[in-house]
Order: C-alpha cells, then structure tokens, then sequence
C-alpha cells in the first residue's frame, strides 16, 4: 500500500517563475520486499507520482490478507489511486517442512489473493487498478549456494514456486 501522495493536481516545483508543472497522482503498492522494486520505483517516479510502498518482508498472503484493510480504506482516496500492486507468493511457497510458519498451501494462497481483490474492489478499487505480480522464478542451484553462503537452509524449490506464479490470475 499505499498511502495518498500529496493530492491530484497540478503544482509547481522549485522556485523559478517557470510556468512548468506538474500532475501529481498518487500510487500505490503493496508489496513484499521493503527495500525491493518498491524503493526503486518512488525513485523514478518522484515528482510524478506518489509511491507509498509497504514491504513487508517476510510476509504471506495469509497475513498481508488480515492488515490489508488497516492500509487501504474508502477514505484512502480511490479515484485518486493509479495503481495497487499486490506481489506476494516468493513465502507462501516456502516448504513447509522446512519453514511452517512462512508456508501458505497453493489453494489458499489463491483464494488469499482472490479476496484481497475483493476487498479492493469493494473500497472503489475498480479492477483495471490492480496489479498481481508473480512471485519471481527461483533457479535452485544459484539459490542453494546463496543460502549456504549465509548458513541458512534451503526452505523454497523452484519446481514448487513454479506452482503458485501459475496460480496467480483473476
């Protein structure tokens, strides 16, 4: 998510009695990483467009369900809003042997999704606003030898992440 940037409208920037201006509209983003491609794109679009990004790291869909509606309200500004992007699954997909607590099922992780969507439709959201993002291909040999080199354990395969990018649709 996602907060209101600082309003639609046009504004001018510095101090010169240039007649440049510039049309503000807000973005929104929810996401799983907090300094990932969220960062990265508040970046890029300062000054033409308000990016509120709220990573959270290590997150599901099973959690990020639950606090969606503490982010996004109808009093957030949904005409003012050009885009929410919802890009979880990377944990949902976890093995669940190796890591419970992060490890959503495939089934669920869908329906998490779907009714993420509904919410945001139902606070005025329309459909056209929304963007999924798929949880990210993982090549398990380059992954394996990153997670040794931090001495951690392996908790996620490529051919079980394949699974939930597929799944993602609506």
């Amino acid at each position: 998510m996602l907060g209101q940037g600082a309003g639609a409208g046009t504004t001018s920037w510095g101090g010169s009695s240039s007649s440049e201006s510039l049309n503000l509209f807000p973005c929104f983003q929810f996401s799983f990483q907090e300094n990932g491609w969220g960062a990265s794109l508040a970046e890029r679009l300062v000054r033409k467009c308000d990016v509120v990004n709220r990573g959270l790291s290590g997150y599901n869909t099973r959690w990020a369900k639950l606090i969606l509606p503490r982010l996004i309200t109808k009093s957030t500004g949904a005409e003012s809003t050009a885009a929410v992007t919802i890009f979880f699954g990377a944990n949902d997909s976890a093995l669940k042997d190796l890591n419970p607590k992060q490890h959503v099922p495939l089934e669920e992780y869908a329906a998490n999704l779907k009714s993420m969507i509904q919410y945001l439709k139902s606070v005025d959201i329309t459909e056209d606003r929304i963007i999924l993002i798929t949880p990210p291909p993982l090549q398990e040999s380059a992954w394996e030898k990153e997670c040794l080199a931090k001495g951690k354990r392996m908790v996620q395969m490529g051919r079980i992440s394949a699974f939930y990018w597929q799944s993602v649709s609506y």
